[in-house]
């Protein structure tokens, strides 16, 4: 598997303008956007960090897995997103190797990018989520 960076990291927050006084405000990073997600129950703000994001994740439900994690949680590192240049064939090899997937098959994000989990499971209590950057 061809790793080409780490795209973004995800942290969950219970409020995104809180969480800002620390990220944009304290730290220096800039808000180039917010995101409302309803198919997966969360608003998300990216901060530009270097060649990778940070992505501020709140839940905007009470019964997604993201909401289930600030619960039990509080807060915190979610999950870590590594870029790849083929994802069904990193997908291919995680499952000869044994890993437990979240996702077999790559689901399709909101700006023509594919995405697939791997379960924590399998990586030592890490989320990790592959993404694939769309041709387009």
């Amino acid at each position: 598997m061809k790793v080409k960076k780490i795209n973004h990291v995800g942290i969950v927050v219970r409020d995104i303008e809180d969480a800002l006084a620390v990220y944009r405000d304290a730290l220096g990073l800039e808000l180039t956007r917010v995101e409302e997600r309803p198919d997966r129950g969360v608003k998300i703000a990216f901060l530009p960090a270097g060649d990778s994001d940070i992505e501020l994740v709140q839940p905007t439900t009470e019964d997604g897995g993201v909401a289930a994690f600030l619960k039990k949680r509080r807060g915190g590192l979610h999950h870590i997103c590594l870029e790849v240049e083929d994802i069904e064939a990193a997908l291919t090899e995680l499952r000869e190797k044994g890993f437990n997937l979240i996702d077999e098959q790559p689901r399709q994000g909101p700006h023509g990018e594919r995405v697939a989990f791997i379960h924590p499971k399998s990586t030592r209590g890490v989320l990790i989520e592959l993404y694939e950057l769309s041709e387009s």
